[in-house]
């Protein structure tokens, strides 16, 4: 997966004039439902201990701009990364999420990660978070809170349910799942999610 990351990454300075490609259920993307989400959304699923995820922000960011008015770009937190820590990295993302401050927080922990800073504790997530301007007492107040509990909760129930084993894994209306091995540009994997969620129930 991380060869495929960084080849990715490196493709997306490339121009892209030619006709969008054909997309093709086995190569491009699998179905593993019979029916689709009540609206359409894409879904990510990641963790703050994948360095892929992290190579993959700026693609994700890309797509950001042009998804359809009204389709969200959901993140649900694994917790099969980061072994004991896992656990309260999934946490802290929620907290983050409750807050409307998850872009910031993201950002500050994949850069961590990629300084090879990793958290060891609850306590140097809590640093972490007010390094970018959340109060202790906030952070304190939301980690094993009933809300995030549930996020959390919601998070494994949907790793376990569509049986998500890597990360990233993008997946499109609760149907589709991105085959990140068959693309080789931004553009083309914009079109692919554009496709797929175009794609009737």
């Amino acid at each position: 997966m991380k060869k495929i990351i960084l080849f990715f990454t490196a493709m997306l300075m490339l121009p892209m004039s030619y006709a969008a490609p054909p997309f093709e259920e086995g190569i491009h993307y699998e179905t593993i439902s019979n029916t689709s989400s009540a609206q359409p959304e894409v879904l990510e699923f990641f963790s703050y201990f994948c360095p892929s995820c992290a190579n993959f922000e700026p693609i994700v960011e890309g797509l950001k701009k042009t998804l359809p008015e009204g389709v969200p770009l959901k993140k649900n937190h694994v917790v099969f990364f980061g072994q004991g820590m896992g656990p309260q990295m999934q946490r802290a993302f929620a907290v983050a999420s409750l807050l409307n401050v998850e872009e910031k927080i993201t950002a500050a922990i994949f850069h961590k990660m990629q300084q090879h800073q990793y958290p060891k504790s609850r306590a140097e997530v809590r640093d972490i978070f007010a390094e970018n301007g959340i109060p202790a007492e906030k952070f304190d107040g939301l980690i094993d809170s009933i809300a995030v509990t549930s996020m959390v909760a919601q998070f494994d129930h949907n790793t376990k349910k569509y049986n998500v084993r890597a990360a990233p894994t993008f997946l499109i209306n609760e149907k589709y799942v991105v085959k990140l091995e068959s693309l080789r540009t931004q553009e083309q994997f914009n079109q692919l999610i554009d496709f797929l969620l175009k794609q009737a129930a």
